[in-house]
């Protein structure tokens, strides 16, 4: 096991490299910025659906009026990630161009926008009124909308980086410089689409994304099957085993298939048809991923609750809250999960074996698929059920899993709790030990009439610490005066684990009445953000995106630091050590 650990960990920088793509990054970035948007919708959509399985259906004004603002918002999904990605595809490629010659991302985004339009869209014509045919707009649009998003970005900096622009005299202020800056970038872009759009219409018949769709089919069909489901969700548990954040290498291969089968599902079942496909966002967020990736919540309670190890037991405490919400990298630092050879085989086998269960309840019980999105840290006992619609199935299917994770993961939490109580036990006997001879000790000086070491140290102690009263209290003083007034950023995946660290921030300074300002964020969405911050403070799962944070903030003039597992867990839950760290980074 720790041979295969080790060689794993050798491909540590590969993997890294990987999560810093700046493709795959786009796609994820792009993504999660339009979750809102799905989960707006899926409030609709729940209240539209959900009364239908006892028997109740709205009136039509009232239901037309539900699934208008459902198709209104998540009709138009593929547009808004078009948009965003080529967003956070501007960011990246404006690391590697000078702070005075950089992409406008408003006008990427809006070039983008209507390239997606030009490739998957037709025009609809009548009588009265002409529009878009809006089948391709939403969650089956959304591969197109990455490749439109990456071909902007790519033409914007061609022309940009070479100074291929119309460019004004300096008397002309800057925003309308810029506007004539982006003419030549914004009319290639449209005219590369629209030239492709019309031969490639012509060549097959049919738009671009449909185009896309039948390419990727067989991969989304073979995704949805055992084999495919274990590979997916294994690589994902595998990768955050060795310290690598699983979700940004996966996701971003399976982000438009996610989605896609949740609309899928929910069209089939409002056709009383079977909703049948497994590989779903819902399906990640509570089954796969019941309680964090390695689906950990059955563990959590274990260490809470059964382990007979103090430092076990005082981390489920301190983890429990987190990891029940789906924040489990408190757990997976300070157990610690991560790199521990004890907890690898459940941790990679407990998602696949959820997805697995799913997929039966699925395949022979005709179970319905998950239809309705809802916010990732709902959660996941409670997320099952409704993002399967209080199917009586879910309710059994639920019971099952986690049965089964507590089976998968309770021989090893034996094994590593009676090993904890061991390490415990062994310093408990080293620190009788040296108690009783510190006392012996001290009797014999005693005995013989000599001073008595210990208890000089310790007068000698005492004494320069009150003689260096003043000057502890004047470094408290200038600690709090260097804090005053500055504000930090702390940055994870998806915006969950840094809050634990913000919040800590926050309120620690609050209880010592400094004026100190924080804020969590998800990393992607911080190059806006930036300018308004001292110190960036990466949470672990994020440190691999160290080296782009650090060209992000010498353009703005400020200061970036990347935390370590247990380091990071620390600070969370030491308001004076966290507020000691930030001092330290802003000093340096």
């Amino acid at each position: 096991m720790e041979q295969l650990i080790a060689t794993i960990e050798k491909g540590q920088p590969f993997f890294n490299a990987i999560a810093r793509n700046k493709y795959l990054k786009a796609i994820r970035d792009g993504f999660i910025s339009v979750i809102p948007i799905i989960i707006f919708s899926s409030i609709f959509c729940l209240v539209a659906s959900v009364p239908n399985i006892w028997g109740f259906y709205w009136p039509d004004d009232i239901n037309n009026a539900l699934w208008k603002c459902y198709n209104y918002s998540m009709g138009i999904l593929a547009i808004a990630c078009a948009a965003t990605t080529a967003k956070h595809f501007a960011d990246a490629q404006n690391r590697d161009l000078p702070k005075n010659n950089q992409i406008n991302f408003i006008s990427c985004m809006c070039a983008a926008i209507i390239g997606f339009l030009l490739l998957s869209s037709d025009t609809i014509a009548t009588d009265a009124a002409s529009g878009f045919n809006t089948t391709y707009l939403g969650s089956k649009g959304l591969l197109t909308a990455f490749i439109a998003a990456f071909v902007t970005g790519i033409i914007y900096k061609f022309f940009i980086k070479r100074n291929i622009t119309v460019k004004m005299p300096e008397q002309v202020p800057p925003n309308i410089s810029q506007t004539f800056k982006d003419i030549i970038p914004f009319s290639v872009c449209i005219a590369v689409f629209w030239v492709f759009d019309i031969v490639f219409r012509a060549a097959f018949g049919f738009c671009f994304a449909q185009g896309v769709i039948q390419v990727f089919q067989p991969l989304f069909t073979a995704a949805d099957g055992y084999i495919g489901l274990a590979v997916i969700y294994g690589a994902m548990s595998l990768f955050w085993f060795v310290g690598v954040h699983g979700p940004s290498i996966v996701e971003p291969a399976i982000a438009a298939a996610l989605v896609a089968n949740m609309t899928d599902n929910l069209a089939a079942f409002q056709a009383g048809e079977h909703a049948s496909a497994v590989l779903t966002q819902g399906a990640q967020y509570f089954v796969v991923c019941m309680g964090g990736t390695g689906a950990t919540l059955v563990l959590v309670f274990m260490f809470c609750f059964l382990a007979k190890s103090q430092e076990m037991r005082a981390v489920g405490k301190a983890a429990i809250v987190p990891v029940c919400f789906a924040v489990n990298e408190p757990l997976l630092f300070a157990a610690p999960i991560v790199l521990n050879p004890v907890f690898f085989v459940p941790f990679v086998f407990a998602p696949i074996a959820n997805i697995w269960i799913l997929k039966i309840f699925i395949d022979f019980l005709g179970m319905n698929g998950f239809m309705y999105t809802l916010p990732w840290t709902v959660p996941g006992p409670i997320g099952t059920i409704m993002g399967l619609g209080f199917q009586p199935l879910a309710f059994v299917m639920l019971a099952i899993i986690l049965v089964v994770d507590f089976a998968l993961y309770y021989p090893f939490f034996r094994a590593y709790d009676a090993q904890k109580c061991a390490e415990e036990a062994e310093i408990s006997q080293e620190e009788l030990a040296a108690k009783n001879a510190a006392k012996a000790a001290k009797l014999n000086d005693a005995f013989q009439g000599k001073a008595d070491a210990k208890s000089v140290a310790a007068g000698a102690a005492a004494e320069a610490v009150k003689a260096d009263a003043p000057a502890t209290a004047a470094t408290e003083a200038t600690a709090t005066s260097d804090l005053n007034g500055k504000r930090v950023l702390v940055l994870c995946q998806g915006g969950g684990t840094s809050g634990l660290l913000a919040n800590a921030l926050a309120k620690a300074a609050k209880e010592r009445g400094i004026n100190l300002e924080t804020a969590a964020e998800a990393y992607g969405n911080h190059v806006d953000m930036l300018p308004d911050f001292d110190l960036v403070v990466l949470a672990p799962q994020a440190a691999s995106y160290l080296a782009d944070l650090q060209k992000d903030c010498e353009r703005v003039g400020n200061k970036c630091v990347a935390c370590r597992g247990k380091q990071y867990i620390e600070l969370s839950q030491n308001g004076d050590k966290s507020l000691a760290f930030v001092s330290e980074q802003l000093s340096k």
